[in-house]
């Protein structure tokens, strides 16, 4: 008889690899879904720069530099122009309104002074004679009329003796028609000659006011050729302070070149060159400082000037109160400009990692310091010290402020 054998249980010998591998696959997949896959650096601690997230007041300013300049600045320009004769001042002397500092010679003026001085003669000579010959006609006239008015006079009284005696039947009536005709012929003669030195009159008048016009206006062009020649002489157009003259001796200079400057120091004001990306935000009538020797001295932004170049604007700032000792044009001082009022905002120190970041992410620290997280976060504002945080920190938190550029795509760096 036959006896049936029970199969044995349990786990064979040729299983085990199946076993193993799902329980290998079992704990990848745990990882993959539960792990954490955050890419990992592990840096010194001793060369990164951590700083505060704090909720402080911000100052919205920014830093610039800028030069001291005088006031006003007065081009020195000839208005004729020339060949430079002589230097009568240097660069630096002071000067007052009205001083020559350079001479020049033009002989083409020279020359145009000549010709129109001979003009002026000329013209005064044929005035003159204009005249004496006006006067002589002028004579000759009133002569003619004196005779014509003796004339008249006997035509008329031999005219009246007539008429006497044809009304008394004394003469012939031939002779008193002739003394009447006599006498109206010359009456008519006397009308003529009368109308005719009255025009003459006129005429002379008319003629010697143009003659005199045209010597007054000889007389005014002689003036002003002589007022260029006065011009040859470069003179200074205010008070002040020769603050550049590049000419030298023997020089052609042509009207309206620039050949210096006069400074006036009466004040002065700063000129700054700010960066295009705050032309949006500075205006005139911003605040603004400086120090110096432990003080602060107050500035307005007086102008700014639209045209930008090599990516930055002019401004120029007056003083609204003291000015520092010993001021001399060219100084150059560091100015707080500000930009806006003060507010409670979210801060954190100004470091190098925004040059890697553009400022839209950071290492955060955990609460051992022990590790840095990189986050997502938004800067608004910044001055000279600070970022202000809008999103993404809070106050008691630290970051890393230190260049970011061996962390590369990490998420996770590990002090040690």
């Amino acid at each position: 008889m036959d006896i049936q054998l029970e199969k044995k249980k349990g786990l064979k010998k040729k299983h085990l690899p199946f076993v193993i591998g799902g329980a290998v696959f079992l704990v990848l997949l745990g990882y993959i879904i539960f792990g954490d896959h955050s890419s990992t650096l592990r840096v010194d601690a001793r060369g990164i720069s951590v700083g505060n997230v704090t909720l402080s007041q911000f100052n919205d300013f920014v830093r610039v530099n800028g030069q001291v300049q005088p006031i006003t600045v007065v081009q020195l320009s000839p208005e004729e122009g020339g060949i430079v004769q002589e230097k009568v001042l240097e660069e630096g002397s002071q000067v007052k309104k009205g001083d020559v500092i350079v001479r020049l010679s033009n002989s083409s003026l020279d020359l145009s002074i000549l010709d129109a001085e001979a003009n002026l003669a000329e013209k005064q000579n044929f005035l003159r004679n204009t005249q004496v010959a006006m006067e002589q006609d002028k004579l000759n006239n009133q002569n003619e009329k004196l005779q014509l008015d003796l004339d008249m006079t006997r035509k008329k009284r031999a005219f009246e003796q007539q008429e006497k005696l044809y009304k008394e039947e004394l003469v012939a009536r031939e002779d008193y028609l002739q003394a009447k005709e006599d006498y109206e012929l010359t009456v008519q003669k006397h009308a003529l000659i009368s109308e005719r030195l009255r025009q003459d009159s006129i005429y002379r008048s008319l003629q010697v006011g143009q003659l005199e016009d045209d010597l007054a206006n000889m007389r005014n062009t002689v003036m002003f050729i002589r007022q260029r020649k006065e011009n040859l002489n470069v003179r200074s157009q205010i008070d002040g302070e020769l603050g550049l003259l590049d000419v030298v001796l023997g020089q052609n200079l042509t009207p309206g070149q620039k050949i210096g400057q006069i400074n006036d120091l009466s004040d002065y004001k700063i000129e700054a060159f700010i960066d295009e990306h705050y032309i949006d935000r500075v205006r005139s009538g911003l605040n603004a400082s400086f120090e110096r020797q432990e003080t602060s001295f107050p500035l307005i932004v007086q102008k700014v000037y639209p045209e930008v170049r090599e990516g930055k604007f002019r401004t120029d700032f007056n003083f609204t109160g003291e000015r520092p000792e010993n001021i001399r044009s060219g100084q150059t001082y560091y100015i707080n400009l500000e930009l806006g009022t003060p507010s409670e905002s979210i801060i954190i120190p100004k470091g190098t990692f925004f040059q890697y970041t553009g400022g839209n992410w950071i290492f955060v620290l955990d609460k051992e310091g022990k590790k840095a997280y990189r986050r997502q976060i938004r800067i608004g504002r910044q001055n000279p010290q600070y970022y202000e945080v809008l999103e993404g920190l809070e106050a008691g938190e630290k970051v890393i402020v230190s260049g970011y550029e061996s962390y590369r795509d990490n998420e996770v760096l590990i002090l040690e």
